[in-house]
């Protein structure tokens, strides 16, 4: 199949279709919109449903339903949205309800603006919903990714029973880049937990309440076992010349296109810099990061926030290499030649 032009938008949903979804349910926000659109086109065509909520709220709990029927669906949204979903991404945990979910993030905090930014990082990798829970989330950083990275999102979801996120932000959304798409597939959904109106499923139950204390820790616990199973397994990252590197930059979704280009400006001008991408920000890449720091002497983390996933780098090395930060917010976009001037202050200091 030849590569067709598109945003990443629009690639979110003809991976998902590919990928065998066959339900959306949505409300518009900006600049996810381009996602609704593309499914109430295409959903039909392909014998699916896609609903326009009359909320995020009611979006979730669709999504809910559909989920519990064994069905591979979907939402997506911005920001301010996906706040609005955190009670039913909480549910759907607690339920082992595979799902995917699409935030396109935007500036915040409250409304904020339409420009691209990555300050959900907290809300979504850390949980924003309450209780025990984690989340899968996948990172992309290219349209190509869209695609593939919510193609690869059911799988994953049906497998660990659990929500899966794609988390890009606005450029991601919103740029057009030619998308190679993967084989369509019809998978066969095990059905023997969820309920889809027949006899067989009948005696199944879809809950996320335990009122029995020791019922509930029991349920806590072996929910803690399947997320430690996904951080043995499930880890995904790009590492770009971190063999030698001396200063290893970290990022990841548009900021880690800018800091590829970094790197290779910089190794022409005689710098050891390299670049750690993560591809899924839970499970973290906490390994791969300790072991580029047995070589690495420094890490420079940029988002397009104040310093959110920083966080996870310093965990992850604890004290072992110092951890530097910088960011910009608002949907202000760092350019190549400001993290250039930001890696090269670092190395004068380590010269000193």
């Amino acid at each position: 199949m030849p590569k067709q032009l598109m945003k990443g938008n629009e690639a979110v949903v003809r991976g998902a279709i590919l990928a065998g979804c066959r339900a959306f349910f949505g409300y518009p926000i900006t600049p996810a919109s381009e996602i609704a659109e593309a499914a109430a086109l295409l959903m039909p065509e392909v014998g699916g449903v896609f609903i326009q909520a009359e909320s995020e709220v009611a979006a979730i709990n669709m999504l809910f339903g559909a989920a519990s029927g064994g069905v591979r669906a979907m939402t997506a949204s911005s920001s301010p949205g996906i706040s609005l979903m955190q009670e039913g991404v909480s549910y759907a945990a607690g339920a082992e309800l595979p799902m995917v979910i699409v935030d396109v993030m935007r500036g915040g905090p409250g409304l904020g603006n339409i420009a691209p930014e990555q300050g959900d990082y907290y809300q979504v990798v850390k949980g924003g919903g309450h209780g025990n829970y984690k989340v899968i989330v996948l990172a992309p950083n290219s349209v190509q990714e869209m695609c593939d990275l919510t193609y690869l999102a059911f799988d994953l979801a049906e497998k660990y029973r659990n929500p899966v996120y794609v988390l890009a932000d606005g450029f991601i959304g919103q740029m057009v880049e030619p998308v190679e798409f993967p084989e369509p597939k019809l998978p066969q959904i095990d059905k023997t937990w969820c309920v889809d109106g027949t006899a067989e499923t009948r005696h199944n139950l879809i809950t996320s309440i335990y009122l029995a204390p020791e019922e509930l820790e029991q349920h806590n616990l072996r929910l803690k076992e399947k997320y430690d199973r996904i951080k043995r397994e499930e880890v995904r990252y790009e590492a770009y010349k971190v063999d030698d590197a001396e200063l290893v930059l970290v990022g990841y979704g548009i900021v880690s296109r800018i800091l590829k280009s970094v790197v290779d400006i910089m190794r022409g001008d005689g710098y050891k810099v390299g670049l750690l991408r993560p591809i899924t920000l839970f499970p973290f890449p906490d390994e791969k990061i300790r072991e580029i720091a047995k070589t690495a002497q420094v890490f420079l983390v940029v988002e397009l926030s104040t310093g959110q996933m920083v966080d996870d780098v310093k965990l992850a090395l604890n004290g072992m290499r110092e951890v530097k930060f910088y960011g910009r917010c608002g949907g202000m976009v760092p350019s190549a030649e400001e993290i250039i001037e930001q890696v090269k202050s670092i190395f004068e200091e380590l010269e000193k």
